[in-house]
């Protein structure tokens, strides 16, 4: 299962929803979540047969736990062995635990404090702690990760994703636009990565053709 475009499709949605449909900015948060829960739960379990039914909360945080580690666990050897810390995090980010998976990831840091997947999985916990906020200590992570793993795309492409959720298009699209530019000709990301600046292009346009409108 790629899980990098269900989440770049999640992103997406939430643009439209939230400059082009006009939904209220207090519900950002929300919506985003569960868009991002939704598509990862449709992935991981989806029957087009089955009736619809509400989530509660902890399973839609579970889904989305389970989708952000897999999708980053793309990004990396999986037959290199990982430490006990990451693995254990991981388990409590795929229940939805993100601020235990923190607290690990912290711990476990500061006796390896160059290991680049581990600070990924830092930043990617604190904003879904955060509920899709890019916090200081999130973006302190992001860097850390990008420090530590010059060339891996993914402490980009996961800010880039984590300003969206956060309504930030234009510094998501920065983000996005800037690793584009490092990353070589044959990089097997470059491509769908070409796509998604492209399409974010147009929901930035469509997003400024958009008549502004008071605040009641």
């Amino acid at each position: 299962m790629n899980w990098l475009p269900i989440i770049a499709l999640a992103a997406i949605a939430f643009l439209i929803a939230a400059f082009v449909l006009r939904l209220p900015r207090r519900n950002w948060t929300f919506f985003g979540s569960a868009l991002l829960f939704g598509l990862a739960g449709y992935a991981l379990h989806g029957n087009p047969g089955l009736p619809q039914a509400p989530k509660a909360p902890d399973v839609r945080a579970s889904q989305s736990g389970e989708a952000m580690v897999a999708a980053r666990q793309e990004l990396f050897d999986t037959a290199q062995p990982r430490p006990g810390y990451l693995m254990v995090s991981d388990a409590f980010a795929r229940k939805g635990r993100f601020d235990q998976a923190a607290q690990l990831l912290r711990k476990g840091l500061r006796e390896n404090p160059n290991h680049g997947e581990g600070w990924l999985a830092l930043a990617n916990a604190l904003v879904e702690h955060a509920e899709g906020q890019v916090t200081p200590p999130a973006a302190f992570a992001f860097a850390k990760a990008e420090e530590s793993m010059p060339g891996n795309p993914g402490p980009a492409y996961f800010l880039g994703f984590s300003l969206l959720r956060s309504g930030k298009p234009d510094e998501a699209r920065g983000v996005w636009q800037g690793l584009l530019d490092s990353s070589p000709d044959d990089a097997p990301w470059r491509d769908n990565l070409v796509m998604r600046i492209e399409r974010l292009d147009q929901l930035i346009s469509l997003i400024e053709a958009q008549p502004i409108q008071p605040v009641h």
